[in-house]
């Protein structure tokens, strides 16, 4: 049992005037030293709660939130704060309930913090907007989106007028959790609470939810309310218009938007240059996007990683390796380390130039010598650019690297390898390789299988390729067009076009638009095996449609008509398809001239 010094003892230890012991202020008194050691020795119970009244420690707020702040156990903590509120004239406030609250949400204690808190929202207790906003915080930081929901219409319903930051608060969590479309239905809540008008931290989440939902136009329209409101747009709000405009090709209004920021006084930070630099290097305007990276360094800006990831990234796309590679070398005089992206950019852009193989290895080298883990990213960089260089064997090896490295199996890595063995006829390890990837992942991608389909298409392998057709709709793998052309591909080289024409028919059917390949596999079968009329009419359609005959299109076409001896058509087509800018298939063209003898006057001879 405890043992408190008498009244003697503590007497001595007080400190005296006059013979008289000063007392202090209760009001400004801590916690009694000797109350916080039984609290941590007896934990919470009857020797704590005995040690209250020796002490005569009255229980009122500020004892508990003297108490919550000791560094005893959370679990401690909690107990003292159940049992004060059971005390006869002690009712807990929102002073008491938000320390134990916070105590909580440190220490993770989920289920006790939702219960704290359900327990504040049900009581008496005043909650008011700032302590409604952090609650809220804290439960989207905990992920419990649809219980922050529940609190803040709750304590909105009777017990508090929700400002502006409290609005914001949901909002932005909204937005952290992925909630786009809910951010639009708290602005409008906003507007008709009629004292609660959206500030410049609510534009900003809501332009940025606009954005992330593609609703470009609502973005817009709100960045200039905003404006129109009175309130200044800052950085990050110019920044994201810029990506919008960017996004929709008008460059210049995203130039403007630079210039706007000048007027106003709005210096750009660096993602405001990195946006800017990307979307130029996008639109094709690199010397544009590399002249203003270089004023960013005289302007004494210090780019971050992404930026000069970004600048990297358009180089090597251009065509500037050099400069690329000569960049990379100066990230670290400007204090900038390179990481994984830059280094999968390198190599990117090395295979990209059609530098040797043995370059982009030795940078893969130079990247682990340098401390930078590969990820599987880099991994299908190296794969895909070993196999478009016939170097499957060192492709196939750093598949076994990767999976020896504990990485999940990357369908992109796959596909490349499944595709140039595919091109080399070596179909079983082909398959191998794709039976090894549904193993290992469930399921492949899409992509996969429209290359295996595609592959056991050309090697008269029809069945399977149907088969794995229909297996990808079985395990909820909607084929893409990619799959759709490939299987439409394998039956025209198997003569059933009528089958493939109806898949076609299919494709649409189920919202997967064709592409001009789509249509020209077809109107090749048709071509070969239907005659000219059928042909014609294909063709015909394609012109009323929306994807128009291309060069290919064309040349299948002058082809039928050239077997079938229509060479008066097929000279007035190869005007037509002068006039577009296509050029003839010279075999072709060399037929028709040897049947006809000549070709119309009008008609100018385009080199093949």
């Amino acid at each position: 049992m405890f043992h408190f010094p008498s009244s003697k003892e503590e007497s001595q230890n007080l400190p005296m005037k006059g013979g008289r012991v000063l007392r202090k202020d209760p009001s400004a008194r801590t916690l009694d030293e000797r109350f916080i050691r039984i609290l941590k020795i007896f934990k919470w119970g009857p020797d704590a709660e005995k040690a209250l009244e020796v002490l005569k420690l009255k229980v009122d707020t500020r004892l508990v939130r003297e108490v919550i702040k000791i560094d005893v156990e959370v679990n401690v903590k909690t107990q003292f704060f159940k049992w004060a509120g059971k005390r006869k004239n002690f009712v807990h406030d929102a002073t008491t309930y938000m320390p134990l609250i916070r105590c909580l949400d440190e220490a993770r204690l989920i289920g006790e913090l939702w219960r704290t808190i359900q327990d504040m929202v049900k009581s008496s207790c005043v909650i008011g907007p700032a302590e409604l906003s952090e609650i809220v915080k804290i439960l989207g930081k905990a992920k419990m989106v649809n219980k922050a929901l529940s609190v803040f219409y709750q304590v909105k319903g009777r017990k508090c007028r929700p400002n502006a930051t409290t609005y914001n608060s949901v909002i932005l969590m909204l937005m952290q959790e992925g909630h786009h479309e809910k951010v639009h239905e708290l602005y409008h809540e906003m507007w008709s609470e009629g004292n609660c008008l959206p500030d410049t931290v609510t534009y900003s989440a809501l332009i940025s939810a606009f954005a992330k939902l593609n609703r470009d136009d609502s973005a817009i329209r709100l960045f200039d309310e905003m404006k129109e409101n009175g309130l200044q747009p800052t950085a990050k709000i110019y920044t994201t218009l810029m990506g919008i405009y960017f996004k929709l090709g008008r460059v210049e209004n995203a130039l403007n938007l630079v210039q706007e920021m000048r007027v106003q006084q709005c210096p750009p930070t660096v993602f405001t240059y990195t946006e800017l630099i990307r979307g130029l290097g996008k639109a094709g305007r690199v010397e544009e996007a590399y002249s203003i990276f270089k004023n960013v360094l005289k302007d004494g800006c210090k780019p971050d990683v992404i930026l000069m990831n970004n600048v990297i990234n358009i180089l090597g796309r251009s065509g500037h390796l050099e400069d690329a590679i000569k960049l990379f070398d100066e990230m670290k005089l400007l204090h900038c380390t390179p990481n994984v992206v830059t280094y999968n950019t390198i190599i990117k852009s090395l295979f990209d130039a059609k530098a040797s193989p043995s370059e982009a290895s030795s940078w893969f080298e130079r990247m682990k010598k340098d401390g930078v883990v590969p990820s599987s990213f880099t991994y299908s960089i190296l794969i895909d650019g070993f196999c478009k260089t016939n170097r499957v064997e060192k492709a196939l090896l750093l598949l076994e690297e990767m999976d020896e490295k504990g990485f999940p199996p990357c369908p992109a890595a796959y596909c490349s390898l499944i595709n140039s063995l595919g091109k080399a006829k070596r179909y079983e390890a082909a398959n191998e390789l794709f039976q090894e990837l549904k193993e290992n992942c469930g399921r492949s991608s899409a992509r996969v299988y429209a290359v295996m389909i595609k592959h056991f298409g050309k090697c008269g392998r029809l069945n399977e390729a149907i088969d794995l057709f229909n297996e990808m709709k079985k395990l909820g793998c909607t084929p893409d067009m990619y799959a759709y052309n490939a299987l439409m591909s394998g039956m025209v080289r198997a003569d059933m076009v009528d089958e493939a024409y109806s898949l076609l028919r299919t494709m649409e059917e189920n919202g997967c638009t064709p592409d001009i390949n789509s249509y020209n596999i077809i109107l090749n079968g048709l071509a070969r095996t239907g005659g000219p009329k059928r042909a014609m009419e294909m063709f015909t359609k394609m012109k009323e449609s929306d994807i128009k005959p291309d060069a290919v299109s064309y040349n299948t076409i002058l082809g039928c008509l050239s077997r079938a001896g229509m060479f008066e058509q097929a000279a007035k087509l190869m005007k037509e398809m002068s006039s577009k800018g296509y050029h003839y298939d010279h075999i072709t063209y060399s037929s028709i001239l040897e049947a006809v003898g000549k070709v119309d006057g009008d008609c100018n001879v385009a080199e093949p």
